[in-house]
């Protein structure tokens, strides 16, 4: 009997994938070609739309008239002429077309199948009109991964999910799994929808609870595999490099050891008898005080490599997180800099990591803020497979609290070219994007409803990195509000599209970063971490403010890069203004390219962020009348917290700059 798709429990919000999205489906008939789980997950999802909407699905009938074909293609005679003229489409590509009155999807693998399903959906009634010639479409790379900072036990300090700001858990509860396996399933469809294919399932802080989901408590992450399969979602596992001392009884975890590998190998057999088709490992070592190789004298290629051939006779991968600093600095000595870390660390290992080894880097160079320079390292690393890691759950953007859409900030990151405009761009280089998920137990999945546009653009640039964002909200908004009149589509952009922006004016200036309250870090505190051992300051004084981290005169910093951003960076008089401040310390008097000095424009900015977040609100409000009733009234709540906060980070930094510059507002505003 073929799968079909659970209906959503009650009070579960569909987020993009509302039942009216499938009407299109539901009202024709479909024939969908093919054997295997995933094409039965196909032809369930065809056949929950007729269900809703009438129309027909046919399973691997003979020759007859259909609106939509959806064929998985073998390596036959029958079939050689159409896969000679798409190309190699891999598992996950699919072609698209229309002619005689027909839409076919074609594809090789299932996951292809499926992703050709819901561009169908994406597509909507404009599938089925007038012809379309063949298009193509495979994803830029392999690995499109979401990464759940969840616990399996409470934690004592960050609570069930660290850094969640959704709710609690989709898959623990109360030290054990939580088994709501039709929620997590229907999570695993709103993941393939936008293109995700991997998931890790807990915190990269692994504690002792977390620890045995490698061995004893294995049972428990393939119950959730097994939720997410149907959709085509590999389970990864964080795991503690410390295993076989804290599992195993072992006294050590040196690499080198000839015990250590085979505790390894041993582990993952267990693991890939329990799940199959697992994905691999995500290992944070040598970081924030989670053990390492560092302990034994080895480099991260060589934990990384231990890790990597166990994993390797399975087709298994190792994420090692290249998030790797000192966190007891000491705040008086300048030369120390943490953006510096990830670089020094890693760059000169380049070629020395196993083929199935990905490093996992962050964005920036310090921490998910607001406004950063993108990472050295993705630009140093030619030998090295490399991915992306992105923050969908907003740490330090809003936290859910806060519009804050972050398509173009991304698709900053991934159109930067690490070495100038002749060069590859981020995104054409790196083999993967990862991103913190977003997503928790919230009856709207991502806790602000309008949140829920962040993670559907991540699956899309992933996908796509080239694209541009804002078709991407497009698409959403599309999704999310089938039919939508036109005064909602815009009143939606209207409140995300530079939401982004607004969110950088309101809190910290030209790139500084990090003014934050201190462990939970909501809110403004200018010098929450000024004079803290986690190495985030601004230096800010009478005279100016700014990080010096030019070759001539700084940390160096500027120097990690390759031409031109190295000459770029190195000089005020060439950085780019936004990241003034992440470089550069200056006077307060320092004019910017649009003519206001840095002083004023600290202010200017912070009272017009706070203008921006008034308007938004009011747009919101008035959009009341087309927006299902306990969306748009948690959407004004968050709001009416966003207005707050706002007022309270302009009112906040506005006041600290006037003491300590005293330079008096241009304009004569009200600063405390």
């Amino acid at each position: 009997m073929p799968l079909t798709v659970p209906v959503l429990p009650v009070g579960i919000d569909p987020a993009w994938l509302p039942p009216e999205a499938f009407r299109p489906l539901g009202s024709r008939r479909t024939l969908v070609q093919g054997a295997g789980p995933l094409v039965d997950t196909v032809h369930g999802e065809v056949a929950y739309a007729c269900g809703q909407f009438g129309g027909e699905v046919v399973r691997n009938a003979a020759d007859d008239a259909y609106d939509l074909v959806l064929r998985l293609a073998r390596q036959t005679a029958a079939d050689a002429g159409v896969l000679g003229s798409i190309g190699d489409l891999g598992d996950e590509g699919f072609a698209y077309e229309r002619a005689d009155e027909t839409a076919t999807v074609t594809a090789v693998g299932q996951r292809g199948l499926l992703y050709g399903l819901f561009h169908v959906v994406r597509l909507g009634e404009d599938a089925f009109r007038g012809a379309r010639a063949r298009e193509v479409h495979r994803p830029a790379s392999a690995l499109r991964m979401l990464d759940h900072w969840d616990n399996v036990a409470v934690h004592p300090v960050m609570g069930q999910v660290e850094r969640g700001y959704a709710g609690g858990s989709l898959f623990w509860r109360d030290g054990g799994a939580r088994g709501e396996w039709d929620r997590v399933r229907a999570y695993g469809r709103l993941l393939a929808a936008c293109g995700v294919n991997a998931v890790s399932v807990n915190n990269v802080n692994v504690h002792e609870t977390e620890a045995h989901l490698l061995t004893d408590r294995i049972d428990q992450v393939a119950r959730i595999a097994g939720a997410l399969r149907p959709y085509g979602i590999r389970t990864h596992l964080s795991v503690t490099f410390a295993a076989p001392v804290v599992l195993g009884g072992l006294s050590t975890a040196d690499p080198f050891e000839g015990a250590v590998r085979e505790w390894w190998a041993e582990a993952v057999r267990g693991v890939y008898s329990a799940i199959p088709d697992f994905g691999g490992f995500v290992v944070k070592a040598d970081s924030e005080g989670q053990p390492g190789p560092f302990t034994y004298g080895r480099s991260h290629a060589d934990g990384a490599n231990l890790l990597a051939a166990a994993l390797e006779p399975y087709g298994g991968t190792v994420h090692w997180r290249a998030f790797v600093y000192d966190h007891r600095q000491d705040w008086r000595d300048r030369t120390t800099d943490r953006a510096r870390a990830a670089y020094d660390h890693f760059a000169p290992l380049d070629g020395e990591f196993a083929d199935n080894a990905v490093l996992q880097v962050k964005h920036g160079p310090l921490d998910f803020q607001v406004r950063e320079p993108v990472s050295p390292v993705l630009g140093a690393m030619p030998r090295t497979r490399l991915a992306v890691e992105l923050q969908a759950t907003q740490e330090y953007t809003g936290q859910q609290r806060h519009v804050c859409w972050l398509g173009p900030m991304w698709s900053e990151v991934l159109r930067f070219g690490p070495h100038g405009d002749g060069g590859a761009s981020v995104g054409e280089s790196v083999r993967g994007l990862v991103a913190v998920s977003n997503v928790g137990d919230d009856p709207f999945w991502t806790g602000h409803p309008l949140a829920q546009a962040n993670l559907y653009t991540f699956g899309r640039l992933a996908w796509q990195p080239g694209r541009d964002p804002h078709g991407v909200l497009d698409e959403w908004i599309g999704l999310t509000f089938p039919s939508a009149p036109e005064r909602l589509v815009g009143g939606l952009h209207a409140v995300l599209d530079g939401s982004w922006r607004t969110y950088e004016k309101y809190t910290a200036p030209l790139g500084v970063g990090f003014m934050v309250q201190p462990g939970h870090h909501y809110g403004p505190s200018v010098d929450g971490y000024e004079y803290s051992p986690w190495g985030t300051y601004h230096f800010a004084d009478r005279d100016g403010i700014g990080v010096d981290r030019s070759a001539a005169t700084g940390t160096g910093y500027a120097a990690q890069y390759g031409k031109p951003w190295a000459e770029v960076y190195e000089s005020a008089a060439t950085c780019p203004d936004e990241l003034l401040l992440f470089f550069h310390h200056v006077p307060y008097g320092h004019v910017l390219a649009d003519g206001r000095t840095v002083i004023q424009h600290i202010y200017d900015s912070h009272f017009e962020g706070v203008e921006e977040a008034e308007e938004a609100r009011r747009v919101w409000a008035g959009l009341a009348d087309l927006v299902d009733p306990a969306w748009h009234a948690r959407v004004a709540e968050r709001y009416e917290e966003q207005v707050r906060s706002a007022r309270e980070w302009r009112d906040q930094i506005n006041s600290y700059f006037l003491r300590k510059s005293g330079v008096p507002d241009a304009r004569g505003r009200t600063i405390y």
